[in-house]
């Protein structure tokens, strides 16, 4: 009898997975139709790490864990950084918060993932709430702004057949190939695009004005706003057509429109306003609200649900976290060494941390470097239960099969607590209480129960229920851009030569899974296929060999976000909003790394 679980990983798709004698396929009822997504449907053909080692030599987990009692009990309070990733999505895994919290530990807060646009979205809407896949597949229209979802969300592509599709996108993705419309943008454009589609809006008398009297009745104000861009030099800008922008709006007006929007067009310091500005076009269209419209990001996948592990803690930021200023740092489901913007900044800084105490599945930059290394168990090994950010069920977890490898996040949590006398419920007593937040459907699923399945349709999150709209930008003519004015100092503009994309690979999520290891570049650009080439940003470098992808404008290089070494070249600046990290903020230059060799060699 097959057994049903679901994914842990950190996507949109959140699969829900039946398993049989070792064997995972995709739930043949529910949102995953059957099919499991590119990166669960190879969960289990990479190798994990399967014994603790502490400074280089394997030991028993009772060793391991009793040598980490010793390392806390050293200075476990503020000497102590408790710095958890999103490896594992289930709710349990953040049972540690409430133990290392509990001991005096620092936390951290931010992301390195979405938190820039969420702010935005919060600041418009006062809200983040979830437009679930069951709503876009009501939509006539969907645009899909700078998301690819045959990589990141491919249970979508089922329920956009046989609608008008509109993509966004520096790259001519699979998706914008087979697209109505691709307008292929320059990078960091995107609130030029959406400033201007609104303002057309008002232009053609397409606004729902009756909507906007009620939710957003300061649209004039923002109208007038959008009219302090100048239109051709905009156009120029983003390097597209005054036409193309009238086909997009010929297929928006009077339909049922689901704006959906990927993380990379917020890798950016004000990528919080983007967002912000990509919902002032659904509002001037009247969409929140109504069935088949909206704009799906990243909803919050814990809305309606509270968590029992908040307990108060110091936190320092997680993109720019400053590692030698603990003794201590116990990682948890993350790669920081690699996956922090600025990795030398990181591995300078790890370096004179004492102790650096790895916890997790598979090995990478942060393990080798680790002192202590204990492996944690799979999903099918423990009892979990998990939430997400692009539907509203809550799914369990259960445990499906056995092990003697690793030890559970709940497990390590209760020997913790008990050794230093820290109250801690049963992990059924936990699974339990998040559990009491949903209710069963009539064909059995949890569903979350405070979450609307239509969002905002009595109005915004908002003090007074309306949408609040961008106030103010500033024209920065001499760069060409918008630069929003919040008591914030302007971006510096930088010489280099590309614009650097981050996307996510259809391979590997993050660095987890079978990584890529070159740098795209359009293949009339001065590199040949397969040179070795030196990509440098004013924070660091890497080389990588070169393949040619002509769906990349010629003024772009993309490198894969778990990519070894892409991290070198970005920066650890915060975004304005939402403490985020903004990978895509810098540029790049390319050189031959042969030249390179040649000109050291004469000097």
């Amino acid at each position: 009898m097959n057994k049903i679980t679901a994914c842990p990983l950190d996507c949109f798709d959140a699969c829900e997975v039946e398993y049989k004698d070792g064997k995972l396929k995709g739930k043949s009822s529910g949102h995953t139709q059957g099919f499991l997504c590119p990166h669960m449907n190879h969960f289990n053909k990479y190798e994990r790490i399967t014994t603790p080692r502490y400074k280089g030599e394997e030991i028993s987990m009772d060793d391991a864990l009793s040598k980490l009692r010793d390392i806390l009990d050293a200075n476990y309070k503020s000497e102590t950084l408790y710095y958890r990733g999103s490896g594992n999505f289930g709710l349990m895994q953040e049972v540690n918060d409430h133990f290392f919290a509990s001991v005096g530990a620092t936390l951290t807060s931010g992301t390195l993932c979405d938190g820039a646009g969420e702010a935005g979205i919060i600041e418009g809407r006062g809200s983040n709430k979830n437009m679930p896949i069951s709503e876009i597949a009501k939509s006539e229209v969907v645009v899909f702004w700078g998301r690819n979802p045959h990589t990141t969300s491919s249970h979508l592509l089922p329920l956009i057949k046989d609608k008008t599709i509109i993509v966004i996108d520096p790259v001519k993705t699979k998706i914008a190939q087979i697209a109505d419309i691709h307008l292929q943008i320059k990078p960091h454009t995107d609130m030029y695009l959406a400033m201007m589609l609104t303002r057309f809006l008002h232009i053609n008398n397409s606004c729902d004005y009756e909507y906007l009297e009620e939710k957003a009745s300061e649209a004039e104000e923002f109208y007038e706003l959008t009219q302090t861009v100048r239109i051709k030099s905009m156009l120029e800008n983003m390097g597209i057509t005054l036409g193309q922008v009238g086909d997009v709006l010929a297929r928006i007006e009077d339909k049922r429109v689901a704006f959906v929007c990927g993380v990379g067009i917020q890798k950016y310091r004000d990528g919080s306003d983007v967002l912000r500005a990509i919902d002032a076009i659904a509002v001037t269209l009247g969409l929140f609200g109504k069935e088949g419209c909206g704009v799906a990001y990243l909803g919050n996948s814990k809305e309606g649900i509270e968590s029992p592990f908040m307990t108060k803690a110091k936190r320092v930021s997680k993109v720019n976290t400053k590692f030698d200023e603990f003794k201590t740092v116990f990682i948890q489901g993350a790669n920081p060494l690699e996956q922090m913007p600025n990795s030398q900044r990181v591995q300078n800084a790890m370096q004179y941390t004492e102790n650096v105490i790895y916890f997790g599945l598979y090995e990478n930059a942060t393990s080798k470097r680790a002192d202590l290394v204990i492996p944690a168990k799979t999903f099918l090994e423990k009892n979990d239960i998990r939430t997400s950010y692009s539907h509203n069920a809550m799914m369990e977890m259960p445990k499906v099969q056995e092990s003697e490898i690793g030890i559970s996040e709940y497990d390590l949590a209760h020997f913790l607590c008990e050794k230093y006398e820290i109250e801690i419920k049963t992990e059924e007593e936990y699974i339990e209480h998040f559990k009491s937040f949903a209710k069963r459907d009539e064909d059995g699923s949890l569903v979350v129960t405070a979450r609307e399945d239509v969002p905002y349709s009595d109005g915004f999150d908002t003090d007074d229920n309306e949408f609040v709209f961008l106030e103010e930008i500033e024209i920065d003519r001499s760069a060409n851009k918008i630069v929003l004015t919040k008591n914030r100092h302007k971006k510096r503009e930088k010489s280099n030569d590309f614009y650097l994309l981050t996307p996510k690979s259809a391979t590997s999520l993050n660095s987890q899974f079978k990584r890529e290891e070159s740098v795209y570049m359009h293949s009339e650009s001065a590199y040949s296929e397969g040179e070795n080439v030196i990509v440098a940003s004013s924070v660091g470098s890497v080389t990588l060999a070169v393949k040619h992808n002509d769906a990349l404008r010629m003024d772009t290089v993309l490198i894969y976000s778990g990519t070894k070494g892409v991290n070198n070249l970005t920066s650890s600046e915060v975004s304005w909003e939402g403490n985020s990290a903004a990978y895509q903020e810098e540029k790049v230059t390319i050189q031959l790394e042969k030249e390179i060799e040649t000109k050291e060699e004469n000097l």
